[in-house]
């Protein structure tokens, strides 16, 4: 193992100090340095000396394309403690002949994180009893319920968009409230027969008071909740997005909530948060309306989600150094 950690050289471009047992760990792989939220400029050059690059998409300003995997001359592998991955240029990566480690298949480890999941209907109560305006409103010397009048859950129907790991565990929360819930999902069988599984997307969103995106972000999901989506939709539903912001056109959305007051977004992501955050139409529009509200990607982000998820990542990095010297 001495051998194999003289050789590596590994460059974290995510804080991971913070996280028990990770500095150790990732050290055990390789030589470790820590840019803890580094520009794309600084990781462009320093990138040539190293071999392995350890990031999450959370908290990071770098897309891993082009301009890092073209300076990267010693880069053998990315290893991302996330199971999205559009933060990284796969194709340009698989052209380099690099290998991406990502948390996406390893299901033994991710059915245990459920943070996104209890995020995505966190943000659904407090959107449904007005929270975050109540509390401002308080703040501001008020003390009036009257504005703030909001839905109770056991008279609501509940659309989830993706019954995969963390649609079927929103769904479980929201049955445990006596919601009415509705799934969409081609690729997936619901058999619990308290969840009424709906085979039109146009249906789920017409009938939902809620509706809750779950899905990947790929080519077949990027802009799929758009102005065609929020025509069928009720003018006060609740959008939850705790997925990816690709998944939803900001402008048709920001247009959708212009032209109905009482419709609300809870979104833990935005369009290319990464690379182009300042333009996005939903963030500029949050700061003049109420309607939205917004949560800086902490889906993932518990203490304990953090240990399994990092720690896995660590894993899949020392196990690649290890095989490759076997």
């Amino acid at each position: 193992m001495k051998e194999i950690c003289i050789q590596n050289k590994i460059l974290v471009i995510t804080p991971v100090r913070h996280i028990k047992g990770l500095p150790e760990a990732l050290e055990s792989a390789g030589e470790v340095t820590y840019m803890d939220d580094p520009s794309l400029e600084e990781v462009v050059s320093v990138i040539g000396e190293y071999h392995a690059i350890f990031t999450n998409p959370n908290k990071s300003k770098v897309f891993i394309g082009q301009e890092v995997l073209g300076a990267g001359r010693k880069l053998k592998v990315i290893c991302t403690a996330s199971t999205g991955t559009n933060h990284i240029d796969k194709l340009y990566a698989k052209k380099l002949g690099l290998r991406v480690l990502a948390l996406t298949e390893e299901r033994n480890v991710i059915n245990r994180i459920s943070s996104t999941a209890e995020l995505a209907f966190a943000l659904t109560l407090s959107s449904l009893r007005h929270v975050v305006k109540s509390h401002k409103s308080v703040l501001d010397g008020e003390w009036n319920y009257e504005k703030y009048i909001g839905r109770q859950m056991n008279c609501l129907t509940i659309g989830i968009i993706g019954y995969g790991r963390l649609g079927s565990m929103y769904s479980k929360y929201c049955k445990a409230f006596d919601s009415r819930v509705l799934v969409y999902d081609p690729y997936k069988e619901v058999e619990d027969t308290e969840i009424q599984q709906i085979h039109s997307l146009d249906y789920l969103l017409q009938e939902s008071d809620v509706v809750s995106i779950h899905v990947h972000v790929s080519e077949e999901t990027i802009g799929m909740i758009n102005k065609s989506c929020f025509d069928l939709m009720k003018k006060d539903v609740v959008l939850v997005n705790t997925a990816r912001g690709d998944i939803v056109d900001e402008g048709d959305l920001v247009d959708f909530l212009m032209a109905n007051e009482d419709a609300r977004v809870a979104t833990d992501v935005l369009t290319d948060e990464i690379r182009n955050r300042e333009k996005s139409a939903l963030l500029n529009f949050a700061n003049e309306s109420e309607q939205v509200t917004i949560t800086p990607h902490i889906g993932g982000m518990c203490r304990e989600a953090q240990e399994i998820a990092y720690g896995h990542a660590a894993k899949l990095l020392n196990d690649y150094f290890s095989n490759e010297y076997k």
